[in-house]
């Protein structure tokens, strides 16, 4: 799609499935302040309407849909959430998921998404939009200038997986987020690995120098939660904690 082809969709275009020739739904995931044993957001998922898995969804997107369907996503999920409750939780955060190379003007295609968080109740202080590591950028001055949009519309940004790829610290260089989350590469088994330990003691220096929170996914232990919590990080993500819960903000279970 070229820019003379382009056509920004409205809040109720996105509701009414974007012309998409599929269904979708999705799953929340709990993030946790393990510190203060609170919900500090949650993350949602795309899941078929039949509970068919992301990976099914994400098959049936193309060059040719892939801005409909980021669009769709992100309305789907505010208006689920909505639904499901997440205003009645204080400061309760909304985690989604966008695809850079499906956004051709960051001030046109975030229309949708703004009418949604109003009408829905859900003020745009509270949504966060994850990129991911392993997503391939095709132009970096442009996800740039996501970022710088979002943030200037009151949306918080973040990197997914970090960690996952070998582009991260190249990202974190070009790119600050408000968030990055460590992914399951350097959190799995870090209390038995001292070089993940070391690793991950790094990238908090950094992101602390930097200003940038920290979200530990992938936690499925109680001993790579505790020795992630000595290492100072308070917000957890993983199976221990919550699996995807399908179109439920489901609360966490917590350790002993």
């Amino acid at each position: 799609m070229n820019s003379t082809t382009f056509v920004p969709l409205g809040c109720r275009e996105c509701r009414d499935g974007a012309g998409l020739e599929f269904d979708f739904t999705m799953a929340f995931q709990p993030i946790v302040n393990i510190k203060h044993r609170t919900v500090y957001g949650y993350e949602a998922l795309v899941r078929g309407v039949d509970q068919q898995s992301a990976g099914w969804v994400l098959g049936q997107v193309n060059e040719s849909n892939r801005y409909r369907f980021d669009q769709a996503c992100r309305v789907k999920a505010i208006e689920l959430a909505a639904r499901l409750g997440l205003a009645d939780k204080p400061d309760c955060l909304l985690h989604i998921n966008f695809l850079p190379n499906a956004v051709y003007r960051p001030e046109t295609c975030i229309r949708a998404t703004l009418q949604a968080a109003q009408e829905f109740n859900i003020p745009t202080s509270r949504l966060v939009f994850e990129v991911t590591e392993g997503e391939q950028v095709h132009d970096e001055a442009h996800l740039h200038g996501i970022f710088t949009e979002y943030r200037r519309q009151g949306f918080s940004t973040a990197i997914d997986d970090f960690g996952a790829g070998y582009s991260g610290l190249n990202l974190l260089a070009n790119f600050q987020p408000d968030i990055i989350k460590l992914d399951m590469a350097l959190t799995r088994n870090i209390d038995k690995d001292r070089v993940r330990r070391s690793i991950v003691s790094g990238v908090m220096l950094v992101c602390h120098d930097l200003g940038i929170r920290v979200i530990a996914e992938g936690v499925e232990t109680e001993e790579e939660l505790y020795t992630l919590e000595d290492m100072g990080i308070e917000l957890f993500q993983g199976y221990l904690l919550g699996r995807p819960a399908f179109e439920e903000l489901r609360e966490p279970t917590w350790p002993a």
